[in-house]
């Protein structure tokens, strides 16, 4: 199992599930990139995310491939790449369209240090 501080690549659906449920129950910002292998600006973005993960341990971070989880991006109504979805407890709270750094890092701030309330 991957460490924290860092992006999990998920590759199964039952691994999708899986992290999810952790997120869930442990309270966590989940923030999902949604990426895909032929995308420039999702290469452009990945090292950046990974910097952000290091930084931010009490964040879950995951890599999607939409065309290795169709299912999943479907789920989620993914259209462009990369998208960042920002779960809460299995909802969704935020979403950054696009290779935007400053405000990707703006959300996944705001984000995981707000306390989910019941």
């Amino acid at each position: 199992m991957a460490a924290e501080n860092e992006v999990i690549a998920v590759h199964s659906d039952e691994s999708w599930k899986e992290q999810i449920q952790k997120g869930t129950e442990s309270k966590k910002l989940i923030v999902v990139d949604f990426t895909a292998s032929w995308c420039g600006p999702c290469r452009f973005i990945a090292p950046i995310l990974a910097e952000i993960a290091k930084k931010t341990p009490q964040v879950i971070f995951l890599k999607v491939d939409i065309d290795e989880l169709e299912s999943v991006a479907e789920e989620w109504s993914i259209e462009a790449m990369p998208t960042f979805l920002l779960l809460k407890e299995g909802m969704e709270v935020d979403k950054v369209v696009g290779a935007k750094k400053e405000e990707l890092q703006l959300a996944i701030t705001k984000h995981a240090t707000t306390v989910a309330t019941a």
